[in-house]
């Protein structure tokens, strides 16, 4: 027993069965990510992926946008340009 112990404190560790608790959570965890990656290397198809589709890529131009475009709009986050926050 240490100084800080009373001899009225339970005999079972909280902290020890919180650490325990989480270990045995932590195990369970990885047992479940190790089956998930099993599975995936199963579902995975053999060789290199497929090159992507270029009928489903879209060019987005370097050029500025219209300022126009945002004259009414609010800034996101942050609530209407003539209003204060609270």
């Amino acid at each position: 027993m240490s100084l800080h112990d009373s001899p009225h404190d339970a005999p079972h560790d909280p902290p020890h069965d919180e650490q325990k608790a989480v270990r045995r959570d932590l195990d369970e965890l990885t047992r479940r990510v190790e089956l998930l990656e099993r599975q995936a290397g199963r579902a995975r198809p053999a060789g290199p992926p497929a090159a992507p589709d270029p009928s489903l890529m879209v060019t987005v131009p370097d050029t500025p946008y219209d300022s126009s475009l945002w004259t009414d709009s609010d800034d996101e986050g942050l609530g209407a340009r003539d209003r204060r926050a609270p």
